[in-house]
């Protein structure tokens, strides 16, 4: 009985992954020392100077936070050539909004960060456990998922202050995901995040993301650098608050946000 082997590897086709992961790990270790080393030589001095001169320290904070990942990307394009950027120009001028997004990658929230200088968003409770990292999110005004324990404080205190947010032009992002999709299909979806943007009372514009999982892979440490590919941002659509109705609820928000991401148009509620 024949069997099926493999075709045996050349020393070329080693060679070339070889080099291709040595580039993937030399893009990673730039990428993560841009992360530690220029937080803490170039940004940390103006984060102090934040917190101890501006009184509005949460606009100062979020305006750094916007800086920092705006020169991560600015960094990320120039090492990775091959994956091209597709960011509808038009995404910089939402003000005074709800941003509600697909999410394939931890790219995606520091992605949308890098766009908004004003902006607060919900983050996982454990990164307000990590020192340095924590207190940032706290002045900023980032707002923990869950609320549960000592976070209950700290959540309250963030939905107070959305309001004033929102009327000062900023936007609140919100991943109704929870956890980065392992197939690019939209999961299970968190009545938590459309609650808030009910509470809020605001514009929700619905944007869908394409392909940062390309670049960084959720559960790898490298990034995939060596792959011609493009990542995409737009808006797919918009949902306008009624305060009157009953049917504007978690459920109607939830429902049109996935057939927005489906691109299928959605209706008023009766």
């Amino acid at each position: 009985m024949n069997t099926f082997k493999p075709a045996a590897r050349s020393p070329f086709q080693f060679l070339g992954r070889c080099f291709r992961r040595l580039k993937d790990l030399a893009v990673t270790l730039i990428l993560w020392s841009y992360f530690i080393a220029g937080f803490a030589l170039l940004f940390a001095p103006f984060y102090l100077v934040a917190l101890l001169a501006f009184k509005d320290r949460q606009s100062a904070f979020q305006h750094l936070n916007h800086l920092f990942f705006k020169g991560f990307f600015k960094l990320c394009r120039l090492i990775t050539p091959r994956h091209k950027w597709a960011i509808e120009p038009q995404l910089h001028a939402i003000r005074s909004s709800i941003i509600v997004c697909n999410h394939l990658s931890y790219l995606d929230s520091i992605l949308l960060i890098s766009l908004y200088p004003k902006h607060t968003t919900i983050a996982k409770d454990r990164l307000f456990a990590i020192p340095v990292l924590g207190m940032v999110a706290k002045y900023a005004g980032y707002i923990p998922s869950s609320g549960r324990g000592r976070y209950a404080e700290l959540l309250l205190n963030s939905l107070e202050a959305i309001t004033a947010n929102l009327e000062q032009g900023g936007n609140i992002i919100i991943f109704p995901e929870g956890t980065r999709s392992r197939d690019g299909r939209i999961g299970d979806l968190q009545k938590g995040a459309f609650k808030i943007a009910k509470y809020c009372k605001a514009p929700i514009q619905v944007l869908k993301v394409g392909n940062t999982n390309k670049l960084f892979p959720p559960g790898k440490f490298l990034f995939n650098t060596c792959i011609d590919n493009t990542i995409s941002l737009k808006r797919v659509g918009e949902l306008a608050p009624q305060k009157e109705s009953k049917l504007f609820n978690a459920e109607y928000l939830m429902a049109q946000f996935r057939a927005l991401l489906d691109g299928k148009p959605h209706s008023e509620p009766g």
